[in-house]
């Protein structure tokens, strides 16, 4: 038999809110769940809400997962028309929120074997994280939120002053324009793990997070190890420095050059990857310095508890 605190644990553990722990408790009444009786139920109910009520800054562990979801979503619909020219199927996209349709994106016209090769991998890798996450969120999964490809990467590049206001950057135009996009997501990912990371309290989820981090930091140093062999650093660190205006006061966005020297894995003073906090990361998917509900590459927000911007 479990302990009132060990199951009260687990169901907030397994649940983003209150509202689905009570969720979880009525099911379980109605259903007789073995583990518990009836009884112990209710005082986990009452011992959860206490607990809800002593913690209700918290940050749930299903919270999280479900804030990577959606940018796993963006990232894999990215690379997959890239690749492929079509996009996640269905049955990888339903779930809770608001499920969103994908604007834009078309194969690109890869010129060089290296970086078809690279897409290809990389496309391969963030199918497997939706699959994976959604695995492991089962029902409280979110849904794909709506995506917007077109019009985000235009105001990006515009942000960065690659382009002029009124022009329109193709990211699928191009090898050369699809690594600068990448570069976005790129790095953006590794932060946002390892800035989620110490929220985590599952230490099978945080072993799962740390894994997803290091592909991402895989899959950024190996675009920026491109931009820089195609003497595009330029550009690259003319988006780094928009995306740094856009979290915050702090300078944590370096480019793929720093002092006119290669800069592929970008650090601090001890080494160690930079972090932005889930609103931080919103920030830059939002395109906007400020507290946000929507914007750039979500019009509509992402799903989930985690969704405003710093």
């Amino acid at each position: 038999m479990f302990g009132k605190n060990y199951v009260a644990d687990l169901i907030d553990r397994s649940a983003e809110n209150p509202a689905d722990r009570r969720r979880f408790l009525k099911t379980a009444s109605a259903t007789g769940l073995g583990l518990v009786g009836a009884g112990l139920l209710a005082g986990v109910e009452a011992t959860s809400a206490s607990a809800s009520t002593d913690s209700s800054n918290a940050i749930s562990d299903s919270a999280i997962l479900n804030f990577a979801l959606n940018l796993e979503y963006l990232e894999a619909q990215f690379y997959s028309h890239a690749v492929y020219g079509y996009g996640l199927p269905g049955n990888m996209t339903s779930g809770k929120g608001t499920h969103g349709s994908v604007q834009g994106g078309h194969e690109v016209p890869f010129k060089t074997s290296s970086i078809r090769q690279f897409a290809t991998e990389i496309a391969k890798d963030e199918r497997e994280h939706v699959a994976f996450l959604r695995s492991a969120l089962g029902s409280a999964a979110v849904a794909q939120p709506e995506i917007n490809i077109n019009s985000a990467f235009t105001a990006a590049a515009t942000a960065a002053g690659l382009i002029k206001k009124g022009q329109t950057f193709n990211v699928y135009a191009n090898e050369n324009n699809f690594l600068l996009g990448a570069f976005i997501f790129e790095d953006v990912g590794v932060t946002a793990y390892k800035g989620a990371a110490p929220l985590i309290s599952n230490k099978t989820y945080l072993g799962a997070a740390a894994g997803i981090l290091a592909v991402e930091a895989y899959h950024a140093a190996n675009v920026r190890t491109a931009l820089y062999d195609k003497g595009l650093a330029k550009d690259a660190n003319a988006i780094s420095a928009a995306r740094d205006s856009l979290d915050g006061p702090s300078h944590d966005d370096q480019g793929v050059t720093v002092g006119g020297k290669a800069n592929i894995v970008p650090a601090d003073s001890n080494g160690l990857a930079f972090g932005r906090t889930p609103g931080q990361v919103l920030n830059v998917v939002y395109l906007t310095p400020k507290a946000a509900n929507s914007g750039g590459f979500y019009p509509r927000g992402v799903n989930g508890q985690l969704h405003t911007s710093a």
